[in-house]
C-alpha cells in the first residue's frame, strides 16, 4: 500500500513537471487559433492608401471619415467625407466608407451597399455617388442592385449594368433637384442567354476581368461586350439548408465545348447610333481585352484564336466600326493575356509585353504597328510593369534579374538603351507609383523578415519610412518562428529545381523527420518565393509540431522563361508530377528525413498535383490532403484547359495519361480529400469521380465535404476554422505516426 502511494506520489510529481515543462514550451507554440482568428501574424503595410491624380497626396479611411495625407510627411491635408454625410434619404445607417470609388477627375466619390458577391471578381450592390463640391448624396438607381457602375471621364455620367443590360445616366449638377433618368442602351439581356457589359463565367475567371464595358476618353461614347450564351452547356450546383435544396444553374464552357458568341458595340451617346465592331468572320475566337486609345475615336481590341497560339490587336474606328490588324503574335505553344499594353500620351506609340524572345519582356511600337525597340531584354522577365514615365523617357518594371526567386525594380530608357537597378540584392520589393511618377511606394521583404514599407522620391532617394513591423518582429520570434532556408537539386532529367525548407525548432540533425510538402505547381505559378508570406504561419505551426515543412517549384512554373513554363504543353500535370517525385527522392535522400513518411498537401492546381504525386509516386508520398482538385482535365473550364492542352479530341492521350482518376487504383498513402460543395470553379464532380475510381479499387480514404462553400471554402459560420482544423489533425496523426 505504501508503495503503491510512493509510486503515484512520484508519477504525479513527474506530471507536474512535464505539465510545466509542457506550459513553457506552449507559451512559444503556435495555435490555430493564432493562425487564422487573431491577426497577431498579420503584416502591416500601406493598405488601404489610393493616390489622387496630384502624385502629390493618398486618402485613406480613418474610422468613419475618408481622409487625405501628403506622401512627402504623412500629414493629416483634409476630410473629403464622413459617414454623417453618407447616411442614405430615409435611412439610419451610413454606407460603408471602405471600398469608394473616385471619378477619374476625383470629383465624385462612389459608395456600394449591402454588396453581393456573384463569381471571383464580379459582384452586384446599390451604388452611391457622393458630389465632393455639392455634398449631395445621390443613388444611382432605386430599380434592383447594379453591376459594375462606373463614372465617366469627365465626372458627369455614370454606367452600369443590371440584369444583364446596360444602363446610363445622367448625374445631378448642382442645381438640378429632381433626379435624372436612366437611359437603358442595351434590352436583350437574358440571364443564361444574353449579357451586355459584363462577362461569362469563363472570360471573367480566366482573363480576369469583371468589368465589360468601357467609358471613351472624351465621355461621348462607350464600347461594351455582348455574350450568346445560349449554346453554352449548363452546370448545376446545389444549395442546402432548406427543404429541397436550391438549383443553381449557370454556362460553364468545358475542353472541347462551344463558347459564348462575343461581339463589342459602340454606343455614341451624343448622337444615339450604336454601332457593331467588325471583329472578322471567324466566330470560335476570344476578345480577352478593349482598350481606348488616347484618341477617342479609336479602340483597341485583342483578339485570340480558340488554340490561344496567335494573337492580333486590332484598331476599330468608332464612327464605322472597321478594323484593321496593326500587331501580330504567333506562338508555338500560347499566348497569354496581361494588362501591360500602354498607349502613350503622344498618341503615336504603344508598349506591349511579350516572350517572343524566350523571356517576357517589353516592346515599343509605332501606332502603325511599326516596331520600335525592345526595351528590356537578357535571360530574365518582367513580372511588373509600373508605367512609362514620358517626361523622363523612363520605363518602370518588377523584374527576376537577381534571381527566378527575387523581384527588383528597374528603370529602363524607352529607347533600351540604359538600365539601371533601382533595388539590387536579395529579396522581394512590391512596388507601386504615385501618378506622374512623383513617389514609389516599396514594400521589401525577405521570407525569414515582414515588410518594411518605404516611400521614394522619383530619384530613387528614400522620403519616409511607411511601416517596419518591427511589433510583428517581435511577436515571431517570441512565438518561436523557424528560419526558412532555400535549397536547389537537379533531377534525373538534368532539371536544376528550386525548394525553400523550414525544419521544425530544436532541429537534431541525428533525428530523422516526417515531410510535408506544400504546393501549387500550377502554369506560370511560384511558391518558392524570397518574401515574407511565401512560408505561413500554418507551415510554422506544424514545424513546431515536428515536421519539416518544403516547397518545391517544378517544371510548369514562372520566373524561369518560357521554355521551363510552357515545356509541360499538351502534358499538363506530367512533368510537374515527376518533378515532385524526384523532390520526393531527393528528401528521402537526406540524412534527416524518414522517407517512409513523406506527405504533400495542395489546393486547386496544388490538390490536382497532391492526387497525381499520391498515386503515380505512390512509393514516394505515404499521405497527402487534396483540396478541391482537378481530377480529370476534361472536367474544367476550356479557356484555361485547351491553353495548355488543347482539346480532349485533338489530344486525347495527354488529357486520360495524366488524370489521377486514371491512376487511383495505385494508391498506397493515406488520402484525405476536401470540397466545397458548391464550387463554381472546380467542380464537386472532380472529386467525386475520383472516389468512385477508388471505391472501385478497393482503396481506403477520407474525406470532407462543405455544403454551400465554393472553391475558396470559407462561406458559414467557422468554416475555415474547421477546414484547417481538419487537416492539422489529419497531417499530424499520419505524418507523426510511429514516433
Amino acid at each position: 500500500m505504501k508503495t503503491n502511494v510512493l509510486k503515484s506520489g512520484i508519477l504525479f510529481a513527474l506530471m507536474l513537471i512535464s505539465s510545466l515543462v509542457q506550459s513553457q514550451t506552449d507559451n512559444r507554440k503556435i495555435t490555430l487559433d493564432d493562425v487564422l482568428k487573431s491577426r497577431k501574424f498579420s503584416a502591416r503595410g500601406f493598405s488601404g492608401a489610393q493616390p489622387l491624380k496630384d502624385g502629390e497626396h493618398f486618402c485613406q479611411v480613418k474610422k468613419d471619415s475618408l481622409n487625405v495625407y501628403e506622401y512627402k510627411t504623412g500629414k493629416y491635408v483634409s476630410t473629403l467625407v464622413t459617414s454623417e454625410e453618407l447616411i442614405p434619404e430615409g435611412d439610419t445607417v451610413p454606407l460603408p466608407v471602405y471600398g469608394y470609388q473616385f471619378s477619374p477627375d476625383e470629383s465624385k466619390i462612389l459608395f456600394a451597399k449591402d454588396e453581393e458577391a456573384i463569381y471571383r471578381w464580379s459582384s452586384k450592390a446599390f451604388y452611391y455617388v457622393f458630389d465632393i463640391t455639392t455634398r449631395r448624396l445621390t443613388p444611382v438607381s432605386d430599380k434592383g442592385k447594379q453591376r459594375l457602375a462606373v463614372i465617366s471621364p469627365d465626372g458627369t455620367k455614370i454606367a452600369y449594368v443590371r440584369d444583364n443590360n446596360l444602363f446610363m445616366k445622367e448625374l445631378p449638377v448642382p442645381t438640378q433637384t429632381a433626379p435624372s433618368e436612366e437611359t437603358q442602351i442595351t434590352f436583350d439581356g437574358k440571364m443564361n442567354e444574353i449579357i451586355n457589359g459584363a462577362p461569362d463565367w469563363v472570360y471573367e475567371e480566366e482573363f480576369g476581368f469583371a468589368q465589360a464595358f468601357c467609358w471613351s476618353p472624351d465621355s461621348k461614347k462607350i464600347a461594351y461586350y455582348r455574350f450568346d450564351e445560349t449554346r453554352v452547356k449548363e452546370y448545376t450546383l446545389d444549395y442546402y439548408g432548406e427543404i429541397y435544396p436550391e438549383q443553381y444553374k449557370y454556362k460553364y464552357p468545358k475542353p472541347g465545348e462551344d463558347n459564348s458568341l462575343v461581339n463589342i458595340f459602340i454606343t455614341n451617346l451624343v448622337t444615339g447610333d450604336l454601332l457593331k465592331v467588325d471583329i472578322g468572320e471567324e466566330t470560335d475566337i476570344y476578345i480577352p481585352r478593349i482598350k481606348w486609345t488616347e484618341n477617342p475615336e479609336i479602340l483597341a481590341l485583342y483578339r485570340l484564336n480558340r488554340h490561344q497560339n496567335k494573337l492580333d490587336l486590332l484598331f476599330a474606328d468608332a464612327a464605322t466600326g472597321k478594323t484593321h490588324v496593326t500587331y501580330s503574335e504567333e506562338n508555338k505553344y500560347y499566348i497569354e493575356i496581361n494588362d501591360d499594353w500602354t498607349f502613350l500620351k503622344n498618341g503615336k506609340q504603344f508598349i506591349i509585353s511579350s516572350e517572343k524572345d524566350g523571356y517576357m519582356h517589353l516592346y515599343l511600337y509605332n501606332m502603325d504597328g511599326s516596331p520600335v525597340c525592345q526595351i528590356t531584354k537578357g535571360n530574365w522577365e518582367v513580372t511588373g510593369f509600373l508605367g512609362v514615365d514620358e517626361e523622363k523617357q523612363l520605363v518602370y518594371a518588377v523584374t527576376t534579374m537577381n534571381s527566378p526567386m527575387d523581384r527588383s525594380l528597374v528603370s529602363v530608357s524607352l529607347d533600351g538603351k540604359k538600365l539601371n537597378v533601382l533595388t539590387p540584392g536579395p529579396g522581394t520589393h512590391s512596388v507601386s507609383v504615385t501618378p506622374g511618377f512623383r513617389y514609389f511606394i516599396d514594400s521589401y521583404s525577405d521570407i525569414n523578415t515582414p515588410p518594411v514599407v518605404t516611400i521614394y522620391d522619383r530619384k530613387w532617394k528614400p522620403v519616409r519610412e511607411v511601416e517596419n513591423n518591427e511589433k510583428l518582429k517581435t511577436t515571431i520570434t517570441e512565438s518561436g518562428f523557424g528560419k526558412t532556408d532555400f535549397f536547389s537539386f537537379t533531377t534525373d532529367d538534368g532539371i536544376t529545381l528550386n525548394g525553400w525548407m523550414l525544419k521544425p525548432a530544436g532541429f537534431d540533425p541525428a533525428r530523422k523527420y516526417p515531410v510535408l510538402v506544400t504546393i501549387y505547381g500550377g502554369p506560370g505559378s511560384q511558391t518558392v518565393l524570397n518574401k515574407w508570406g511565401a512560408v505561413s504561419s500554418w507551415d510554422q505551426l506544424l514545424a513546431q509540431n515536428g515536421i519539416i515543412m518544403v516547397s518545391i517549384d517544378n517544371r510548369g512554373t514562372g520566373g524561369r522563361g518560357e521554355e521551363f513554363k510552357k515545356c509541360t504543353y499538351l502534358e499538363l500535370g506530367k512533368y510537374e508530377t515527376i518533378d515532385q517525385i524526384e523532390g520526393a527522392k531527393y528528401l528521402g535522400s537526406l540524412p534527416f528525413v524518414d522517407k517512409d513518411r513523406i506527405g504533400m498537401w495542395g489546393w486547386s492546381f496544388g490538390g490536382y498535383l497532391t492526387l497525381s504525386s499520391l498515386t503515380k509516386g505512390a512509393d514516394w508520398f505515404s499521405m497527402g490532403v487534396a483540396v478541391a482538385p482537378v481530377t480529370n482535365w476534361k472536367y474544367y473550364d476550356n479557356i484555361y484547359t485547351e491553353r495548355f492542352m488543347r482539346t480532349p479530341k485533338e489530344n486525347e492521350s495527354g488529357y486520360e495519361d495524366n488524370s489521377p482518376i486514371n491512376h487511383a487504383a495505385a494508391l498506397k498513402g493515406k488520402l484525405l480529400m476536401i470540397h466545397g460543395m458548391a464550387d463554381d470553379n472546380v467542380h464537386p464532380q472532380n472529386s467525386y469521380d475520383f472516389v468512385t475510381a477508388l471505391v472501385a479499387a478497393d482503396k481506403q480514404f477520407e474525406q470532407q465535404l462543405y455544403p454551400n462553400s465554393n472553391h475558396g471554402i470559407y462561406t458559414g459560420k467557422n468554416t475555415t476554422f474547421h477546414l484547417y482544423s481538419r487537416m492539422t489533425g489529419f497531417i499530424l496523426k499520419n505524418l507523426r505516426a510511429g514516433e
